[in-house]
């Protein structure tokens, strides 16, 4: 899948992969690919600018990683987490109804 097939839906991706527990970026991009087979392979250039973005809207917060290498990790805030339980409603809803139209 390319990052333009995923316009409207990498928020809601990014905020469930988060959900399980805080991660640097590049683990985002990992936890990304391996949760869903192999298929969202997707750039730092489209997920970072999407972390950066889920931060100014209070959705995630941020802190420099104490551990090892100086790395950014993010988690979900609370607000974020109502964020992703409104977009999991909406994306059933909407499953729903595109798969009641195809078949």
């Amino acid at each position: 899948m390319t990052a333009e097939e995923l316009k409207g839906h990498l928020d809601a991706l990014i905020l469930a992969i988060l959900a399980r527990e805080p991660l640097h970026g590049y683990a985002v991009i990992e936890a990304l690919k391996s949760r869903s087979g192999g298929k969202l392979s997707l750039p730092e250039g489209t997920v970072y600018p999407a972390l950066h973005r889920l931060e100014r809207s209070g959705f995630l917060a941020s802190e420099w990683s104490r551990n090892g290498r100086k790395r950014r990790v993010y988690r979900l805030t609370n607000r974020g987490e109502r964020e992703l339980g409104l977009r999991r409603e909406r994306w059933r809803e909407f499953t729903t109804t595109i798969d009641a139209v195809l078949t």
